[in-house]
């Protein structure tokens, strides 16, 4: 939920062009990432459906958010923004199919719209774990780049190209895995 809470924060403290504190604010909300992970891997019991539907949601909203903001303050390429959001609404639509799917009759949008009514697991691919990485990692370099003055460097324009890759990679894994990466829950 707080990462959900600072993404818009962080838009605007880009679009305001804050960067110092922008990549504080970016920084903390790593780090409530990396102790939410930290509790769930931790304690079994502080697991939950709500938290394991939410956790991927606060990630789509937090990276469409920033990318958005950073082609805005012209940090990022717009072309790779659109090409990141488009990736992660296929994503979106697929788990919305996926649910309706696996949703057992008779289906009712409070069922459909529960997160507390587990019925499909989304596992990440490989390439997928690397793209998020990689997309978090162009975030904190975009966040920098006025802060300590390297906007223009080479290095910067690679990791674009190689952000843009690992979208493209992850998405088709998606695409060529599909049946693979979705666990049904049985019982339901």
């Amino acid at each position: 939920m707080t990462r959900i809470g600072l993404a818009p924060i962080l838009g605007y403290l880009i679009i305001e062009e804050d960067f110092n504190v922008a990549l504080g604010v970016f920084a903390l909300a790593g780090l409530t990432d990396l102790l939410d992970g930290f509790i769930v891997r931790n304690w079994a019991n502080q697991k939950s459906a709500l938290g394991s539907a939410l956790d991927p949601l606060a990630d789509k909203i937090h990276i469409s958010i920033l990318y958005v903001s950073l082609a805005y303050a012209d940090l990022t390429p717009v072309p790779l923004t659109y090409m990141i959001i488009s990736r992660d609404v296929m994503l979106i639509a697929a788990v919305f199919y996926v649910r309706y799917r696996t949703l057992p009759t008779p289906r009712t949008l409070a069922k459909y719209f529960n997160p507390c009514y587990a019925t499909a697991g989304l596992k990440p691919t490989f390439i997928s774990k690397v793209n998020t990485a990689v997309q978090l990692i162009l975030v904190a370099a975009s966040l920098a780049a006025p802060v300590f003055n390297y906007g223009d460097s080479i290095y910067l324009q690679m990791l674009w190209y190689f952000t843009a890759f690992t979208t493209v990679a992850s998405a088709y894994s998606y695409y060529h895995y599909g049946r693979k990466t979705v666990q049904v829950i049985k019982g339901r």
